[in-house]
């Protein structure tokens, strides 16, 4: 069975390591991992929404040639925590294989910690990204 992509498990260890006081602040520092849309990604019109997210978060996964999995999300800046999820999996992710990202818990956020940190609905939020990620790697993958 694969593991979760090591950069991941990095992210996930330096989490569930961290006092928890700085929890929080640790987990906002990911919201910069995602930039605005650049041109040569896809725009919103061919992304998928994430209703479960208290904000408007869109994503789209997409399986190279090379076999690796590009994650692309776009969410407004002032929305830090639920950019700071999907920066998790941006960051985590790159440059992983599919079996890599379907190994990836469902769980993640409540391993790492972030259920003492932040509310349910937003965990609930950022577990559905994950979710709808996995789901677009399975139907490329078959």
């Amino acid at each position: 069975m694969p593991e979760m992509p090591p950069r991941l498990a990095e992210i996930v260890d330096e989490f569930t390591t961290a006092p928890r006081d700085i929890v929080l602040e640790l987990l906002l520092e990911y919201a910069d991992a995602i930039g605005p849309l650049s041109s040569g990604h896809p725009d919103r019109a061919e992304m998928e929404q994430v209703p479960e997210c208290q904000t408007a978060l869109f994503l789209r996964a997409r399986v190279t040639p090379e076999g690796s999995v590009e994650a692309v999300f776009d969410c407004p800046p002032e929305a830090a925590t639920t950019r700071a999820f999907a920066g998790i999996l941006a960051e985590g992710l790159a440059g992983a294989r599919p079996a890599q990202v379907l190994a990836v818990p469902d769980d993640l956020y409540q391993r790492m910690g972030l259920a003492q940190a932040v509310s349910p609905l937003r965990i609930r939020g950022g577990t559905a990204v994950l979710a709808r990620l996995k789901r677009q790697v399975r139907e490329q993958t078959g």
